[in-house]
């Protein structure tokens, strides 16, 4: 990564910062109001407008989707604008059916998605299989979101501390602020956190464009180029079809986030998470089109990035990734206000990642715990217990993750591909099951077995290099989407042969 010229002030900074989070996690775990799953993985479902929007933001937003985002319209140009599109596509999803199972949930005391799926079709298969895909997802996610701590890490230090000494001690600052106050540490940072991306990357925009000029001129200089020109062009009938297909895939998976899901449950009541998601609404004006604008301007200033680096380092990393910490690296050496207004947001962004990291162990652990362990392990098990079990599955989860992480050199953005293809499977249950009572586990279970033998079968077949399959996509559409169909038409097949209930006449 890109070294930031951080000097011993601004690297005492960040730590103040980092370290702050553990004082959150120690008020949070003095507001515990019990020993219990419902407190400790939903903060007693108290969360407010205000903490719930930001909490929603840095959940949707995190640090490796800035980095990845401008990495990835860094390689494609205007052509990554798909991404405003899909992560709007996100709040409309959650529209379709959050209000109905927050309701629900409340009425239920709902902990996990599982206990919606089994409350809602009583299946354990179906509970167990949704369980296990989902654990998968999060692990993948925590994956991306450790591979952006080391990152943020590399370029922060400037070779004076091992990056995996710094990311296995950010590891555990996070360990001890998610145990001491679980739902309520990881939403109170997202506050600050969230507060300080929003407005720190609005000023990095306006300082972008000092710094290198207007947009205008950076699509001239693109479209001059033969080998850049590729970026400002409109996609071919096939991009296209993927950019739907990103769509689909992203906005419908995005919003059955387990920790999203949590977070539906954990929301005050229902006017709480229809305002917020009003809100959520514009946020990609405000995250991902300045990523993007980001990348296309970067890419314009510096189009041999990828070659030029490599050539200077040899590092096994995706320079384009690196775009976002070279613009810092410009900003900070223009101007005092640039310097240290790029150290604040590299100390929330390394915070923000720290926080979606833990709000996934989260409910890795609700799900491990609730899901499995208390259902068919020690059903018995008191709530004390389960807490203290929870707790204990993050910190034995982290060390595999975190050695992953250290040793992934694959793109951002792959990774996001590729936990969609099996979380998509497990929309049925959700969107349809929370609106239509005729379906039922065996369609769903046989959807859900379908779809995914596709979409695992074709990026089986992508690696194999058959001709048929550009991996991830076929026809320019994902396997994960192609998965979807097929499950779709399953429980499509399964509502039309299912009898109908008849209503009981009038009296």
């Amino acid at each position: 990564m890109t070294d930031l010229p951080f000097g011993p002030g601004a690297l005492l900074v960040v730590a103040v910062y980092i370290l702050s989070l553990l004082a959150i996690g120690g008020y949070a775990y003095s507001r515990r109001k019990e020993d219990s799953l419902n407190d400790f993985f939903l903060g007693g479902r108290e969360m407010g407008f205000l903490v719930l929007v930001l909490t929603l933001y840095a959940t949707q937003y995190s640090g490796n989707t800035l980095f990845g985002f401008s990495g990835a319209a860094y390689r494609e140009g205007l052509r990554f604008l798909v991404c405003v599109h899909f992560m709007t596509a996100i709040v409309i999803a959650y529209l379709i059916f959050a209000p109905r199972l927050h309701r629900i949930s409340h009425q239920q005391n709902f902990i996990t998605p599982g206990d919606y799926i089994y409350h809602r079709f009583g299946s354990h298969a179906l509970r167990i299989a949704v369980t296990l895909i989902m654990v998968y997802v999060l692990c993948n996610f925590t994956l991306a979101q450790m591979k952006t701590l080391g990152t943020a890490f590399a370029g922060i230090s400037q070779g004076r501390i091992p990056m995996w000494v710094g990311v296995v001690g950010l590891a555990l600052i996070m360990l001890v602020y998610e145990s001491l106050g679980g739902m309520r540490s990881v939403a109170w940072t997202d506050v600050i956190q969230g507060g300080i991306l929003m407005t720190g990357f609005v000023l990095l925009m306006f300082l972008a464009f000092t710094q290198m000029g207007n947009l205008p001129a950076a699509l001239d200089t693109l479209a001059a180029d033969p080998v850049t020109r590729h970026k400002i062009e409109p996609p071919t009938a096939e991009g296209a079809r993927t950019w739907l297909s990103f769509i689909v895939m992203v906005g419908l998976g995005g919003a059955i986030y387990p920790q999203a899901l949590q977070r539906t449950y954990a929301a005050k009541n229902g006017g709480t998470l229809k305002r917020s998601l009003a809100v959520m609404g514009v946020m990609p004006l405000l995250t991902a089109v300045i990523a993007v604008l980001i990348g296309v301007l970067m890419a314009a200033h510096h189009p041999d990035l990828d070659r030029l680096f490599l050539a200077k380092t040899g590092e096994a990393v995706v320079p384009s990734e690196t775009v976002l910490a070279l613009l810092c690296r410009e900003v900070m050496q223009a101007s005092a206000f640039g310097y240290w207004l790029v150290v604040f947001i590299f100390a929330a962004i390394l915070a923000a990642v720290m926080s979606t990291a833990d709000s996934a162990l989260l409910s890795i652990s609700s799900m491990l715990t609730q899901d499995l362990y208390g259902q068919y392990v020690r059903p018995d098990a008191t709530q004390a217990h389960l807490t203290r079990v929870g707790k204990i599955l993050t910190w034995v989860l982290m060390a595999p993750i975190t050695a992953l992480a250290l040793g992934y050199d694959g793109t951002l953005i792959q990774l996001l591909k590729i936990k969609f293809d099996l979380l998509l499977q497990c929309v049925p249950a959700f969107y349809l099951g929370v609106h239509s009572d005729r379906l039922n586990a065996r369609t769903v279970l046989a959807g859900l077995g379908a779809g995914s033998l596709l979409a695992v079968g074709l990026n089986f077949a992508g690696d194999l290099g058959l001709a048929a399959v550009n991996l991830p996509k076929v026809w320019g559409i994902h396997s994960g989407v192609w998965g979807l169909a097929l499950n779709l038409g399953v429980c499509g097949w399964g509502l039309l042969a299912a009898p109908k209930k008849i209503q009981p006449a009038p009296q």
